[in-house]
């Protein structure tokens, strides 16, 4: 059977373009010597939950300004199974980010603890309508998480909802409270959150929409109110993460409530970024930690704004994701799935990049590398994939592997060298010879439903 080969180089005019099918030749023929990467399937690691990015108040203002022809265009490109990046597990705010045009809550009447005045109605504006539209699209297929940054100010020590501060202990139960609030409300209009984490980035006091807990304060947090909130309104099906904050951490955060029984019980997993260094291998010590727990990344972007037309941003993008999916992650969502020329907007000026700029005055799509570097791997591993064996014999030669349910084998291999490399992929009693370009990536299928969602 032939090797399908899937290709994106900046040397050349290929995005997720499809090259000729490589024929395999008998692998005792390969030399030594040669480059290789071997994949072996008798060995099976995670399950792959999917691959998405996330919601905000920015995208969905950003989406708005866009025709119905570019609206069309932009979910096509990211949620369409066929002929687009086939997202299906992405993320939203509770109440306001960074990325929204300014803080808001859905409750802000001062000491409102019965959330009397609990609305949706900003989220109504764009949020909910562009969530609704990608919906159409993936229907059951689509998990959506929602993560806050910020409890409203009067829940706060500080009474604002930006500069960290943090939850006031009178205020705990009625913060939980507003979690399944907020669920039902969700699903009145029609969406279904799939999952939670407690709190953004918990150890970061940011000038934008912030709240802080120590370890202990988070474990508390659950096992006392949010935990046993959920359970108690039904909605224990939820899937419960914790931590949702960089890798350099993640293996003390997780201890403290997963040492805990009665807090651990309550929580499916650990979401986590990459803004504070790689340190990939402490994924992997959680999951050796807990094996019975999920890992999930979250988010991650690059800072400093628009980056228009960077060729590392994809790589940066690969390399991440093939790090990650390698120490047991199940889902990796991007940042911003939309944002505009400048970045934006942003209520504190963080500006940062996405997959897809707009340039809303000419009304003009601009796709950055990340789209396509994220594609390679979206468009390909499915959910329900298990990941396999892809030992490579260089460095250079950066891969994961992935079985699909179907029976399809995947591998995508990245090079960031600024040389062009050879090399056989060896499958069983095969092998397939590959040219992979100088700053390019591939993706490699052997099977009969490789082309689906190219």
């Amino acid at each position: 059977m032939p090797m399908k080969i899937f290709r994106t180089a900046k040397t050349r005019n290929e995005r997720l373009t499809r090259l000729p099918d490589a024929a395999p030749v008998n692998i005792a023929t390969v030399p030594y010597t040669a480059n290789s990467i071997t994949l072996d399937d008798r060995v099976k690691y995670q399950t792959i939950m999917g691959f998405g990015a996330a919601f905000t108040e920015a995208a969905a203002t950003t989406f708005n300004q866009l025709s119905p022809e570019l609206r069309q265009e932009v979910l096509t490109a990211y949620f369409a199974p066929s002929g687009g990046n086939a997202y299906n597990l992405c993320r939203t705010h509770i109440n306001s980010c960074d990325f929204a045009l300014g803080n808001y809550a859905y409750s802000e009447t001062d000491g409102d603890f019965e959330l009397k005045d609990f609305r949706l109605d900003r989220d109504r504006r764009a949020l909910i309508p562009m969530i609704r539209e990608a919906l159409k699209l993936t229907g059951e297929e689509m998990k959506l998480f929602a993560s806050p940054w910020s409890p409203p100010a009067w829940m706060k020590t500080t009474g604002a909802m930006n500069l960290g501060g943090k939850l006031k202990p009178e205020c705990r139960q009625a913060w939980a409270a507003y979690y399944c609030r907020y669920i039902r409300e969700y699903a009145r209009e029609g969406i279904k959150i799939w999952g939670l984490t407690v709190q953004n980035e918990p150890e970061a006091t940011q000038r934008w929409d912030s709240c802080v807990y120590t370890a202990e304060e988070e474990r508390d947090f659950i096992r006392d109110y949010l935990g046993p909130m959920l359970h108690a309104a039904g909605l224990q099906d939820v899937k419960l993460m914790i931590w949702d904050h960089n890798r350099d951490r993640i293996f003390e955060r997780a201890r403290t409530v997963f040492d805990d029984p009665a807090a651990a019980r309550y929580v499916w997993g650990t979401a986590y970024h990459w803004y504070c260094g790689d340190n990939f291998d402490n994924v992997q010590r959680v999951h050796d930690a807990w094996p019975d727990k999920h890992l999930l990344f979250s988010e991650g972007c690059q800072e400093g704004g628009p980056h228009l037309g960077e060729w590392a941003l994809g790589e940066r993008y690969a390399r991440s994701m093939i790090a990650d999916l390698s120490r047991w992650t199940e889902a990796w969502v991007d940042w911003n799935i939309l944002l505009d020329e400048t970045g934006g907007p942003n209520h504190v000026g963080n500006l940062c990049s996405a997959p897809i700029l707009v340039d809303a005055a000419n009304q003009v799509l601009n796709y950055q590398s990340s789209y396509y570097y994220i594609g390679h791997f979206s468009r390909f591993i499915k959910r329900g994939a298990r990941r396999i064996i892809a030992a490579a014999t260089r460095d250079e030669l950066e891969t994961v592997a992935a079985v699909n349910p179907n029976g399809e084998i995947v591998a995508v291999v990245l090079n960031r060298s600024a040389s062009d490399l050879d090399f056989f992929l060896k499958f069983r009693q095969q092998a397939f010879p590959v040219k992979i370009l100088a700053n390019s990536i591939v993706t490699l299928a052997i099977g009969d439903d490789a082309v689906a969602s190219a």
